[in-house]
């Protein structure tokens, strides 16, 4: 199982985003996974730069592969910009790019004033962005008249010798099968092997499946629980409420249902390498094929090192 670094566009700045991937790469990180988004989840974090900056930053300063986890091309960006994005991400990264997509949150895709649609709406929505950007990487001009989107004697001149993969993000029994149908990949938060044989079974066999989870390297482990729990209590915050809640405010008052404890008990916090081992060997026992670690707080040094000299 490879090991990637997972870097928090939620938490971070343009540049701690930048250190982050040269030090992760230089401690034998065999990847990146990047977040995508518009909001923070909560003030406490601060931080939300545009990722496709970012991306084309990486390019300049690391070789090793670079994957969104992930971006919702249905609504907030038409996919045919989408497209554009991660051509010119591939060409920049030499191929090593890969598009994770899902169908996103409402607190990033509903700024534009659009109606945040329904699970399966978007999942339908979801199927026909990935198609409108396949034809578009074939390099001809594309003409779309799809239920959800239009475009008009479109072709992309900026293109890698080979499409860009698409790895889908799926939790659901409807996601899961349009993952194995249409994703090159599977992208999930979860170390639940079940997720990944269902992903399996609807046409997934053979396909990579990638996986990402959350430390927090303090000195001791009460520190970084305390930290953990301020910048990231909404990982708590269960079921469905993650994907319609609009405003970071509003996971703000939701995180308050979340205790302490509940945050120490689902984030590995603290010095001790014993809590990353276990969250390590489940995913890979659950049929993982990479899985890609990020850091909560400000100690990324210390973590990417524990990492180094521990894991890698």
């Amino acid at each position: 199982m490879r090991i990637g670094y997972f870097l928090s566009c939620e938490e971070y700045t343009p540049a701690q985003l930048i250190e982050q991937a040269k030090l992760a790469q230089d401690a034998g990180f065999q990847g990146l996974w990047i977040s995508d988004h518009y909001h923070p989840w909560n003030d406490a974090q601060g931080q939300s730069p545009f990722v496709w900056s970012i991306i084309g930053a990486l390019s300049q300063v690391v070789s090793i592969p670079v994957t969104t986890a992930v971006t919702c091309p249905i609504q907030r960006i038409h996919p045919a910009v989408v497209a554009q994005a991660a051509a010119t991400s591939a060409v920049l990264h030499d191929g090593r790019f890969v598009l994770g997509v899902g169908t996103g949150e409402a607190l990033n895709e509903h700024i534009t004033g659009e109606r945040w649609p329904f699970a399966d709406e978007r999942l339908e929505m979801l199927e026909e962005a990935v198609e409108v950007m396949r034809a578009l990487w074939g390099g001809e001009f594309v003409t779309h008249h799809g239920k959800h989107y239009r475009v008009d004697q479109a072709r992309l001149y900026t293109l890698p010798e080979t499409p860009p993969k698409v790895y889908v993000s799926a939790f659901g029994p409807k996601a899961l099968e349009v993952a194995g149908r249409i994703g090159d990949g599977y992208v999930s938060t979860m170390p639940d092997g079940d997720l990944v044989q269902q992903f399996r079974d609807a046409g997934g066999t053979g396909k990579p499946v990638q996986g990402g989870f959350k430390g927090c390297w303090a000195p001791t482990e009460d520190e970084g629980a305390e930290i953990a729990h301020r910048l990231w209590a909404n990982a708590g915050v269960p079921g469905e409420l993650s994907q319609v809640l609009p405003s970071p405010r509003h996971f703000e008052q939701a995180s308050e249902l979340v205790t302490p404890e509940m945050t120490k008990q689902s984030i590995v916090c603290g010095p001790d390498p014993a809590g990353h081992a276990e969250q390590l060997k489940a995913y890979q026992e659950a049929g993982f094929d990479e899985v890609y670690i990020a850091n909560i707080g400000p100690n990324y040094r210390e973590l990417i090192d524990l990492y180094r000299r521990e894991f890698l």
